[in-house]
């Protein structure tokens, strides 16, 4: 579930809108950090989250930050953490209602930084809590839909949360309320959109885009011995990535 094992061209093709979001991410650093470009900077200027100004009616700016980034390391980490945690949930929910689900949460972040960040004046950016939407999703799975996680993607999550609450509180330049008020945006919206959910399954993917390729379809002898590297590696691979992923928030500029 949140062990990548798609080619990129699979990634690509199973899941859109991470991809498309990941692009987003990437280019508005690129453009506005590397090449500085004119139209990106003013994006910047206009978009970034200003409570000030969200008081003075520019309200778009609780949904524009979603989507800039205080630099690579910043960018880095919120897609990557999108590229491990969001293919689950764009299967789960439908493409539709992940886009609406991953905005809202972020939003609802924002409003509480809005309401509660004690400087009216107070800046922020970054996608954090739309990531946070995702494990509340995940967070009312395990209180209440067990059977779309399964015991050990259980475990997995709450140790991520846990790991990324933990970091929330302890590291300074954190945007506090956006996590918390993600989280919480997630796990009120996880009852309506996860109504005739079933439990991801790479499987179902490449099942569904194999019928516009007969290749697919024909037998493949080595197909069992992919999917025990898979089995036996994947695991390492995982917490290798969490582990970087904590590294870049401990020593990186989030």
């Amino acid at each position: 579930m949140f062990v990548r094992t798609e080619s990129f061209q699979e990634f690509l093709k199973f899941y859109p809108i991470v991809s498309a979001l990941v692009a987003i991410h990437l280019g508005l650093w690129l453009f506005i950090d590397v090449f500085q470009l004119g139209p990106a900077l003013e994006f910047y200027r206009f978009g970034i989250g200003n409570n000030y100004l969200v008081g003075q009616g520019e309200y778009w700016r609780i949904i524009t930050p979603i989507f800039l980034h205080a630099g690579f390391t910043h960018a880095l980490f919120n897609s990557f953490s999108l590229v491990l945690f969001g293919p689950a949930l764009e299967q789960m929910l439908g493409k539709v209602k992940f886009i609406l689900m991953y905005i809202a949460a972020g939003a609802f972040g924002n409003i509480g930084t809005y309401l509660i960040a004690p400087n009216e004046f107070y800046l922020h950016l970054g996608a954090s809590g739309a990531i946070f939407g995702l494990f509340g999703v995940y967070l009312y799975m395990y209180f209440n839909r067990k059977e779309l996680l399964g015991p050990a993607n259980s475990q997995i999550v709450m140790v991520i949360l846990i790991l990324g609450l933990f970091m929330t509180f302890t590291r300074s330049g954190i945007n506090v309320w956006a996590h918390l008020f993600g989280l919480i945006g997630g796990f009120a919206l996880a009852p309506p959109l996860l109504k005739g959910a079933r439990p991801f399954s790479i499987w179902q993917n490449r099942a569904k885009h194999s019928k516009a390729a007969s290749g697919d379809i024909a037998f493949n002898p080595n197909r069992w011995k992919r999917k025990q590297t898979f089995k036996t590696y994947g695991k390492y691979i995982f917490w290798g990535a969490i582990l970087f992923l904590a590294a870049l928030a401990l020593f990186g500029r989030l």
